[in-house]
């Protein structure tokens, strides 16, 4: 078989019906491990982590190299397909996944080593290209403002109305997520958005009974 033949079985046409040689199996893992690179790198370059792996990221590349070769095993012969299928049903992995980023980045993973290792490596071609575009294009769009959280303490029981028309002056719709009264004291943490926080705040101590106010920002999940 020459290159011409096996680079067109490696990228279009897959092995179904043919034996699977040294060149093919070469070409095969060549091509993935490409593929596997461009995996590793978009990942380093797309990660915002404070503490970014590389250990997990070298594992995706190795992700790919060995589902590849699973499935050129598997499908050169049916025994071995199915000693494999068995061998791999008792393995449990337990390495939690924290991100949901990285769940993406591993299906990707094992994806372009099951196209490849069928002789669709093209499919995995355009699978890689479409799916940076499509994350980079995600990227680039701009988040929602998450909501601001205002955590208010009262010697007044009675205040928690004046404190809400005071926040009303300078936020849109404040909302009380938790109130926690004591027998000398009222706590009210209220959800709201703004942007002139050091205002609002001035015009919160300014409520009979307040005695401290605090506005707080997070990055946790931003609600519409």
């Amino acid at each position: 078989m020459s290159i011409e033949d096996i680079l067109k079985k490696v990228f279009r046409e897959g092995w179904e019906g043919m034996e699977i040689g040294l060149e093919a199996a070469i070409a095969v893992m060549a091509v993935t491990a490409i593929l596997a690179l461009y995996i590793f790198l978009i990942y380093r370059l797309m990660t915002k982590k404070s503490f970014y792996s590389r250990s997990f990221n070298v594992s995706l590349a190795g992700v790919s190299l060995i589902t590849a070769a699973i499935v050129l095993t598997i499908q050169s012969n049916i025994v071995i397909s199915l000693g494999m299928v068995g061998a791999l049903s008792i393995v449990r992995y337990r390495t939690a996944i924290k991100d949901p980023i990285d769940l993406m980045f591993l299906f990707w993973s094992i994806s372009v080593g099951i196209i490849c290792g069928a002789g669709l490596a093209e499919i995995a071609v355009v699978l890689s290209v479409v799916l940076t575009v499509a994350v980079l294009l995600l990227e680039i769009l701009p988040d929602g403002k998450a909501p601001m959280i205002l955590v208010v303490n009262s010697t007044d029981m009675e205040a928690e109305e004046d404190i809400l028309e005071a926040a009303k002056e300078y936020a849109k719709r404040p909302k009380v997520k938790s109130r926690n009264m004591t027998a000398q004291s009222l706590d009210l943490t209220i959800e709201l958005r703004t942007s002139q926080g050091a205002e609002l705040l001035k015009n919160v101590m300014e409520v009979d009974g307040v005695s401290y106010a605090s506005l707080l920002s997070h990055d946790g999940e931003v609600t519409f």
